[in-house]
């Protein structure tokens, strides 16, 4: 008996990793197949994700490429991240049809909308960065220049700068999915989340000091949407759990009135 359980549970963890392996290969041809396109045009990509920077740098100065290479390594490595970017819901997706078998019916009505929210979260947070954190920090960076300095950045520096700030915002915008999971798996009372309000804005702005580069308009930048998104996640957990609590009286009156 013990044997066919052995082979069963052996069975059952092929079959596992088989269908890992073709997630895996799917997730790799999306990337790939968004990946030619970007390859493409990745100069153009380049210089659309500089535009914040070369709007801002006085006259007469512009990127610079100080590596023989980096003229062509630059735009390809960016290339490979726009293509992951762009096809990261389909991967996430993978992720999440591997992951759906072994969840009860009531954590994926929970689940999945929290993957769409962290999903559009992330885009937002990287869009809120490049549209409007760029610009004002780019000013704020050219407006320090002391006089007899040209200011003329390399384009791979740039781009470390540019794809790390994404990150960081993009991370940072998963703030209210973060609250929610603390509260809705009980890790966290949503009262404990109220009483912390300060602590946790000292906290933010620490974490954003770590991220960001040392100087107080890229921190607060980054940290007071961190806040404000921290409050957006303590007022859907209240509707969340108002909604569950509901619920759960719902279900006690129907199992009342059914016995």
């Amino acid at each position: 008996m013990s044997g066919e359980s052995e082979k069963l549970a052996e069975g059952t963890l092929v079959s596992h990793l088989l269908e890992l392996r073709d997630r895996l290969i799917r997730s790799l041809i999306a990337i790939a197949v968004m990946f030619i396109p970007a390859a493409y045009f990745a100069n153009d990509i380049f210089t659309f994700i500089a535009n914040p920077l070369r709007k801002q740098l006085p006259e007469g100065t512009q990127l610079i490429a100080t590596s023989v290479v980096s003229p062509f390594s630059t735009p390809f490595k960016t290339a490979f991240f726009a293509a992951l970017f762009a096809a990261m819901p389909y991967v996430l997706y993978q992720a999440w049809a591997f992951v759906a078998p072994g969840l009860y019916r009531h954590e994926k009505r929970f689940a999945l909308p929290l993957l769409v929210s962290s999903i559009v979260l992330f885009y937002v947070g990287v869009g809120f960065a490049y549209k409007f954190v760029f610009p004002m920090i780019f000013q704020f960076f050219v407006s320090t220049v002391p006089e007899g300095v040209a200011m003329m950045t390399d384009i791979s520096e740039y781009m470390s700068f540019a794809l790390t700030m994404f990150f960081a915002f993009g991370v940072a915008f998963e703030v209210p999915v973060a609250v929610v999971l603390l509260v809705v798996t009980g890790i966290v009372s949503l009262d404990a989340l109220k009483r912390s309000r300060g602590y946790v804005l000292i906290a933010i702005f620490v974490i954003a000091a770590f991220l960001t580069p040392p100087d107080a308009v890229t921190q607060s930048a980054m940290a007071i949407p961190m806040y404000l998104l921290y409050e957006g996640g303590i007022a859907m957990a209240r509707i969340l759990s108002r909604m569950r609590r509901e619920a759960q009286e719902r279900e006690e009156a129907n199992a009342s009135s059914g016995s």
